[in-house]
């Protein structure tokens, strides 16, 4: 049974989640602060972090900075908050978070995205093995990516990402295409949180990413990957 770490201040939001999640056998662990929850998350090793923004004791965001710094495999991270506008979630994403979900939201999208985001932290990508492209090298058995003989690293929803682009070069995704494929579910107005990933992938992957030459956008639809 997988274990997760809600760490939430608002008390009611935090009983529905834990209802929803433990009916969908979950177990499910939880923390009203930032600090508490660090310490949860170092003694329990939950499988995945629910990760409010506005916390006591610690920000959100500074909880996320140390769980990347310290864990010694990747804990998926979905972050919550009530701030909505794009700094914050461009920033909660370029933490390392998986998901963003924000505020008011139902909580059965909440278990969806938390069922979604451990398929993929577990799946086998499709059959590609590895692809080479001008200086990148794409390994989907090890889940790693190389450029000119340098390891990168990638978020899991960064890599399924690129796989799914990589893998058909020259096919315009959608964003919604997009975020079924990375997610395993798509919910309409969540299409956004694509352009943060596909940002924070093109700053890892592209040499000037601001005139990328992999990662292209198609303007009213979505991206394409191309060969260089």
């Amino acid at each position: 049974m997988p274990t997760l770490l809600i760490i939430e201040d608002e008390p009611e939001l935090v009983r529905v989640l834990r209802s929803y999640l433990e009916k969908a056998s979950f177990s499910v662990l939880t923390a009203t602060r930032g600090d508490t929850g660090l310490t949860t998350w170092e003694d329990k090793n939950p499988d995945l972090v629910i990760l409010d923004l506005n916390l006591p004791g610690m920000d959100g965001l500074d909880v996320a900075r140390y769980i990347r710094k310290h864990e010694t495999q990747r804990t998926p991270i979905i972050m919550l908050t009530a701030r909505v506008d794009e700094v914050d979630q461009l920033l909660g994403l370029e933490l390392g978070a998986d998901d963003y979900i924000p505020k008011p939201f139902s909580p059965r999208i909440v278990v969806a995205r938390v069922k979604a985001l451990l398929r993929r932290s577990e799946a086998v990508l499709p059959p590609m093995h590895s692809l080479s492209i001008a200086d990148l090298e794409i390994d989907s058995d090890a889940h790693t990516l190389t450029r000119a003989g340098e390891f990168i690293e990638l978020t899991p929803t960064e890599f399924s990402l690129l796989v799914t682009l990589a893998g058909q070069p020259g096919r315009v995704f959608s964003r919604l295409q997009l975020l079924e494929a990375s997610q395993g579910v798509a919910f309409e107005g969540y299409e956004r949180t694509i352009d943060a990933h596909i940002k924070n992938l093109r700053a890892k992957v592209e040499l000037d990413s601001k005139k990328p030459k992999y990662i292209e956008t198609v303007f009213g639809v979505g991206y394409r990957f191309t060969r260089g």
